[in-house]
């Protein structure tokens, strides 16, 4: 029997409650589907061998804050707690078509954390970090923002055993449910806010925010659904 895990998180709601009355809606979560086109802006990820890559994406803006024990991007500010842990800026190389070059000097330790500017966010103002880090079980905590709204905020947090090197995503998406009771409350609730951990191309771990009453508001690890394919057995027929 499959046993839910439940991520170690939190939610903060300034400006709004998930549940709602009439005709009201978040209109953050009407916004996350827009917010897939953040590859635009998230920049593309220089891995380095050997190394794990953590980024996050999928709302206005996200931030990983901190891994393990380390603060890694102040949630009060927005930016790095200790900017000896960012990546060399930017340097520029060329007269005539200059590109953008980070200097990505391999992790020194098991407990080195850099993170390194992809781009501009979706928030005018605020940069989006991702972090390197090297193989190992880890604990991740990123903020979500749904709206264009810094009082809004998805606290999530998870530990993962980040046993391979390469490229790791925290992508979060509104989940689209395909039974509706078209009761009021239904239809005046938003769709609960997912988080999905994916490894390159392929989704490890999926959370999603609960709106019952037994776990409201919390992140609950979902099970994966997985194909099964059996070999069907031949009919017997008896004379």
């Amino acid at each position: 029997m499959n046993k839910k895990r439940y991520a170690l998180s939190t939610s903060t709601i300034v400006a709004a409650s998930l549940f709602l009355s009439g005709c009201q809606l978040l209109t953050g979560y009407q916004k996350i589907d827009e917010a897939e086109s953040a590859k635009a802006w998230v920049g593309k990820i220089q891995p380095v061998a050997g190394e794990v890559n953590i980024a996050c994406v999928g709302t206005y803006h996200c931030e990983i804050v901190q891994i393990d024990k380390t603060l890694v991007v102040s949630p009060d500010n927005h930016e790095p707690v200790n900017p000896q842990i960012v990546a060399s800026l930017p340097s520029y190389k060329g007269a005539a078509t200059p590109q953008m070059s980070i200097e990505m000097t391999p992790l020194m330790s098991k407990n080195s954390i850099k993170i390194v500017p992809l781009a501009a966010s979706s928030m005018p103002g605020l940069t989006n970090y991702y972090a390197r880090v090297m193989p190992a079980k880890r604990e991740v905590h990123v903020n979500f923002y749904p709206e264009n709204n810094m009082g809004y905020v998805e606290r999530f947090a998870m530990i993962h055993d980040f046993a391979d090197a390469g490229t790791y995503q925290l992508r979060a998406y509104q989940k689209k449910s395909s039974e509706k009771s078209g009761s009021l409350l239904d239809t005046a609730s938003p769709e609960p806010l997912c988080i999905d951990l994916l490894q390159g191309n392929k989704v490890q771990r999926r959370f999603c925010k609960q709106l019952g009453s037994e776990h409201q508001g919390e992140f609950v690890e979902t099970g994966m659904v997985k194909a099964v394919t059996s070999a069907s057995k031949p009919k017997t027929t008896t004379a």
